[in-house]
């Protein structure tokens, strides 16, 4: 079966699954921040976080599933409105589990996002998270044919671009 995208927001169900997954992609973002202390997050934390994800009416909280099953989640955030004149949507988390990765689920999971989500994005990584700098600058050059930007600065990497498909959220 493909992989598919499905909205968290009203599920329950899905918001345990990405409270439960959230721990394991702290550690992998500390990990990868070769251990600066910038990821710390204590369940306090994480508890506050959780719950401004699912009230915010600007965050799109989603379960990425393969053979309908859970296999990550992201979270697509629109900036302020004051601010929307520069992109329209940023992909402010990302996650695939580990059991599930190397399997092209978060190249077909971040297609599926950007079809949904019609508009300018933007995505920043941490420069030391060279996986997750590699994943995006593949997954941006196959999807938008190599036209994206990319800007380095203060420790981060940031990508733009403009997908434009099927659906289109306000």
């Amino acid at each position: 079966m493909p992989v598919s995208i499905r909205d968290a927001l009203n599920s329950p169900r899905d918001r345990q699954w990405i409270q439960a997954q959230y721990p394991e992609y702290l550690e992998d973002l500390s990990l990868m921040s070769m251990n600066t202390g910038v990821f710390p997050a204590t369940r306090e934390v994480q508890t506050e976080l959780m719950a401004r994800w699912f009230a915010d009416d600007s965050s799109y909280p989603l379960i990425i599933l393969k053979n309908e099953q859970p296999a990550g989640f992201a979270l697509v955030s629109r900036p302020p409105r004051n601010r929307r004149d520069q992109v329209d949507f940023r992909m402010a988390e990302f996650f695939i589990a580990l059991k599930s990765r190397r399997l092209g689920i978060g190249r077909d999971a971040a297609n599926l996002i950007f079809n949904r989500f019609a508009g300018s994005w933007e995505i920043t990584e941490f420069l030391h998270n060279k996986a997750a700098v590699g994943f995006w600058r593949a997954i941006l050059f196959e999807y938008t044919g190599g036209k994206f930007q990319e800007k380095v600065a203060h420790g981060e990497v940031r990508q733009t671009f403009t997908s434009a498909n099927r659906q289109r959220v306000r």
